[in-house]
């Protein structure tokens, strides 16, 4: 059950604290609470609970703040709620009214606020929060329509983009790894299915477990294996999956059932069964790839990336389109599947489009976005296209041209360093949760904090500023 009442929340003057005082107005969490539109996406959050039956839940701003705190402070789960347990800022920043010294909620309510505050919600508020920073209000769209056809706008600002990868916490995959953790996995299962069946079997199904995993002990201890013993280690780790995967079935049909079975072991079941098929595959037919290749049994959904980086040239995570407007960074496409970043050029530039009310002047992406169609596309909107012409490189080329192609490339290392802030001081380089829906929560947080980063940057320089004057 969710209470909208319960939302409110005056000025930090009226924060109760347990000592005389008050909180200071120029704190960076009070100043964070006020460039985040709360009241906007309540509706949108409530649409999770009844509004009769149920508990009573916890508002959305406690919801999708926690997770900010959590983003922005680098902690985990359990850290973030003693944090706020102690710290009457972030208690405010939540929304309580005054200060409590019990912990607003359980560190397990974290992964609940993930699945319930969607990627999709944390987009729209990530274009509202810079729609209200560059002074753009959003209009109806008849009548932009309508004023767009009696007065066509100019293209004005400029547009960078481009892809990244965001790696999921995983095991560096190997096949032979792989097949180890799914044998483990199938060995669990005979044991669990044949407690309830002890009593009507003369002896328990033989799984050769002891032996496995001693062949899987030879040929991991090796430093430099060849391709024929790896081979011959899938070749054996495949025989003992078999075993058991008939095992497994053999135990069904004498009355065993699959709801003995925790929720994991039978979705591990089915990805380990997966496994099999696919290994077995690319075993069979001397293959060395597949489609929808699984590389986690914990987290099937994560899929190998090649990006032809150096020093890491495939890459286990989600894939990102980003556009980077005026500094603000946004989030315009999340995939576990590989693609191609250029099919989503014009998808990008009229996202830009619908968040300024006019088309970029210039675009500055790499060579992959120069296409003949985004280059066709550009030309009749009148906007530049960042990079040499296609075609034979020109044997001169002129001072102009090289001096705009240096001012190009300067521009484009924004959106590069934007990257390495995700990574290097936030979560981008390694997503910790483990389910897909979450993971793209968290993905997709990082971003909205990014900009709130950006924004109370320039809050604080504005008000350095103004005290100098």
């Amino acid at each position: 059950m969710y209470r909208k009442s319960q939302n409110t929340l005056g000025p930090e003057e009226a924060f109760e604290l347990p000592f005389e005082g008050q909180l200071c107005e120029d704190n960076r969490w009070i100043v964070l609470s006020k460039l985040i539109p709360w009241s906007e996406f309540e509706a949108e959050y409530a649409q999770n609970f009844s509004e009769e039956m149920g508990a009573p839940a916890k508002s959305f701003r406690m919801a999708l703040g926690a997770l900010i705190i959590k983003e922005k402070l680098g902690m985990s789960d359990r850290e973030t709620v003693e944090q706020i347990q102690e710290n009457p800022y972030l208690q405010y920043f939540i929304g309580q009214n005054s200060y409590q010294n019990e912990a607003p909620f359980d560190p397990s309510m974290m992964v609940h606020f993930r699945q319930r505050i969607t990627p999709a919600l944390l987009q729209k508020i990530n274009r509202r929060i810079v729609q209200k920073s560059l002074g753009f209000t959003p209009e109806d769209p008849s009548t932009k329509k309508l004023k767009e056809a009696e007065n066509p706008k100019e293209n004005r600002g400029r547009l960078l983009m481009d892809a990244t990868v965001s790696p999921a916490d995983i095991k560096y995959p190997t096949d032979v790894e792989l097949l180890n953790q799914a044998r483990k996995t199938t060995e669990s299962i005979i044991d669990t299915l044949y407690k309830f069946l002890k009593d009507n079997l003369d002896k328990k199904p033989r799984t050769y477990r002891n032996k496995a995993r001693k062949d899987y002990l030879k040929f991991a201890k090796k430093r430099n294996p060849s391709g024929n013993q790896r081979k011959e280690a899938v070749k054996k780790q495949l025989q003992y999956i078999k075993r058991n995967l008939g095992h497994i079935d053999k135990l069904i049909e004498k009355g065993a059932s699959l709801e003995l079975l925790s929720r994991r072991q039978y979705r591990n079941l089915l990805v380990s069964a997966e496994i099999y098929r696919q290994q077995d595959l690319i075993w069979s037919n001397n293959q060395k790839r597949i489609d929808n290749r699984i590389v986690s049994l914990t987290q099937p959904h994560v899929r190998p990336i090649v990006r032809g980086k150096a020093g890491s040239p495939t890459e286990f995570g989600a894939k990102l389109s980003v556009s980077c407007v005026e500094g603000y960074v946004l989030l315009e496409k999340i995939s576990w599947e590989s693609y191609n970043e250029s099919g989503d050029f014009i998808s990008q530039v009229e996202a830009y489009k619908e968040l300024t009310g006019v088309y970029p002047e210039s675009v500055h992406a790499d060579k992959i976005y120069r296409t003949r169609v985004n280059r066709a596309w550009c030309k009749e909107r009148g906007i530049r296209l960042s990079g040499p012409p296609l075609g034979r490189p020109r044997t001169q080329v002129s001072l102009q041209d090289k001096k705009q192609a240096q001012e190009d490339e300067r521009i484009r290392n924004e959106i590069e360093g934007k990257f390495g802030q995700g990574k290097r001081r936030f979560s981008l380089n390694r997503v910790m949760s483990k389910l897909s829906n979450t993971s793209e929560t968290s993905i997709t947080l990082t971003f909205l904090v990014l900009n709130l980063v950006k924004l109370l940057r320039q809050f604080y320089c504005r008000a350095s500023s103004s005290n100098l004057v």
